[in-house]
């Protein structure tokens, strides 16, 4: 009996997503290198500049850069992907290829179902960076520069000039510096309380060094010493001796700034706060933001074979911008309270997808 079993179509899909995808993940490799190359150029002389300063040692500015370079690789792969795909498709289009796979039977569905499975495997590890590498990282790069801030000012305190301490508005001078113990000799603090109308001053003996600890307060630890009240309004001065006095500094900005950005994504999902929600649905927005920007270079990088590619890619390029102006434009307005936690960055993505529906749909953008 004869067989009228249509032949298996498979092999040759396969072929298609194999070819499609070594064509877009050349350029990809080779422009996220440069983009790494460039990144860390820029981070290179910032951290490097501050170790010869004495700011940190080399090995710390090596690690910082590193850690820096992994943050930004969540901005950094979408990026590559977009303008990877622009570029291999629109070469596609200009060696008539793409003409090619249509006279075959191979429909534009087909050519982004290719991309789109390229494209969720960089979404996964992009995402894997935002949710899970962002945090550490920060926290990371956080303990590192606590470490090295807090070694360069114990020099910087041993210098007998007069110290503001970074953070708070305390005055700090000490006249030397016992550098195995992390000590200061014969130190003197110095902060005015301006609504209690009065100044405080603090003689030691020894101090350790007023350090920042991610996730905790400044404090300073004093020994053998003399805390004076001086009451500005003339009313009474309070003299207290001690042998060891803890003083606590202000430092809520650094500690906002660490709590968001290296808190855990579990922890932030489960807060109310709009900067911890917008930082939490940055974060889990990264994969699908990955997506999107793919899917829309595919039907932006049409063009006709003799064509010139620069009209396409600076369409493309304002499309980029745009884009992303208007999920930091969203999550600022999170931050802000002008905007809920719904639809909140949501919004973004929406208006993207609108975006991608128009650009595969509207016939205007085929090419004859």
């Amino acid at each position: 009996m004869y067989n009228s079993r249509q032949p298996d179509k498979e092999p040759f899909r396969l072929i298609i997503d194999r070819h499609l995808s070594w064509e877009i993940l050349r350029p990809f490799a080779t422009g996220l290198g440069l983009l790494i190359l460039i990144f860390i150029g820029f981070s290179a002389a910032r951290q490097l500049t501050a170790a010869a300063e004495g700011q940190l040692d080399m090995l710390t500015a090596f690690k910082l850069i590193g850690l820096n370079t992994l943050i930004t690789l969540e901005i950094l792969l979408p990026s590559a992907l977009f303008f990877s795909v622009l570029a291999a498709i629109g070469r596609l289009y200009r060696d008539s290829e793409m003409t090619a796979f249509y006279a075959a039977g191979v429909s534009r569905t087909r050519i982004l179902e290719a991309v789109f499975k390229l494209a969720l495997v960089i979404a996964l590890i992009t995402g894997f960076i935002s949710v899970q590498g962002r945090p550490w990282a920060f926290r990371t790069s956080y303990a590192l520069e606590s470490k090295a801030e807090a070694e360069f000012d114990l020099k910087k305190m041993a210098t007998g000039e007069f110290v503001n301490m970074d953070g708070s508005d305390y005055i700090f001078i000490a006249k030397g510096i016992d550098l195995e113990q992390g000590l200061h000799k014969d130190v003197f603090l110095q902060k005015t309380h301006k609504r209690q109308g009065r100044s405080e001053i603090i003689v030691a003996e020894f101090a350790s060094l007023p350090s920042l600890n991610p996730g905790q307060a400044m404090q300073a630890q004093f020994y053998n010493g003399y805390n004076y009240l001086l009451d500005t309004r003339e009313k009474r001065d309070v003299t207290l001796a001690f042998k060891e006095m803890i003083v606590r500094l202000p430092n809520e900005e650094a500690l906002e700034r660490y709590r968001r950005k290296a808190e855990t994504t579990l922890t932030l999902s489960q807060s109310s706060e709009p900067k911890d929600i917008a930082e939490f649905q940055w974060r889990i927005t990264t994969p699908l933001a990955t997506i999107l920007l793919a899917l829309i270079a595919v039907p932006l990088a049409r063009s006709a074979p003799r064509e010139s590619r620069f009209r396409n890619f600076f369409i493309a390029l304002g499309v980029y911008v745009a884009l992303f102006s208007m999920t930091s434009v969203l999550r600022t307005w999170i931050e802000q309270e002008k905007l809920g936690a719904m639809p909140g960055l949501w919004t973004a993505y929406l208006i993207e997808g609108l975006l991608l529906a128009i650009l595969v749909s509207q016939p205007w953008k085929k090419r004859r």
